[in-house]
């Protein structure tokens, strides 16, 4: 298999997986180096922004479709193909298939909750500005949130969870 082959969505490669513990790693260190020498519980909420992001694109991967869970599917399948080039040709090495093999899903109530954390992060952006610095944790998050290791613990986490909770307030469980 080539990095260029046609993308198969849902799909993680080891290469995905690589790009978001990249992205997210990214984020943690530099959190880190401004915190090292006070490391405070204030100091620690500020990484509250990182994984509401986090969460947030490990949802928007378990999206059952539509145009947020298409975006989501072609995040992936791009974040597959810069880590599979990364890993094949940059290191000579191979980027196997790591998905889940039990597939962690949404129900009807967990989608609304999708629908509700995507208006309000266009609320914040339409306050604040576009912050650049929350693709990296959402691009992390889409990439990680179908692995079955650990760095996909973050998909079966938030979605049982999240699904409980939209199917509770709407009044379906």
């Amino acid at each position: 298999m080539t990095p260029l082959d046609i993308p198969v969505y849902g799909y993680v490669t080891l290469g995905g997986v690589t790009v978001g513990l990249s992205l997210l790693g990214w984020d943690v260190a530099q959190w880190w180096a401004g915190h090292k020498k006070h490391f405070t519980l204030k100091a620690l909420r500020q990484l509250a922004p990182t994984l509401a992001c986090l969460s947030y694109g490990a949802l928007l991967i378990l999206c059952a479709g539509g145009i947020i869970g298409g975006l989501a599917d072609w995040s992936l399948w791009g974040t597959n193909q810069i880590g599979d080039v990364g890993l094949i040709w940059g290191v000579g090495g191979t980027s196997p298939g790591v998905t889940r093999s039990s597939y962690v899903g949404l129900t009807p109530g967990g989608h609304s909750v999708v629908v509700i954390a995507t208006v309000i992060l266009a609320a914040v952006a339409a306050k604040r500005g576009w912050r650049w610095d929350y693709v990296r944790p959402i691009g992390a998050g889409i990439s990680l949130g179908l692995a079955k290791s650990v760095a996909g613990a973050i998909g079966l986490i938030v979605a049982p969870t999240v699904s409980w909770a939209g199917d509770y307030v709407a009044g379906i469980a």
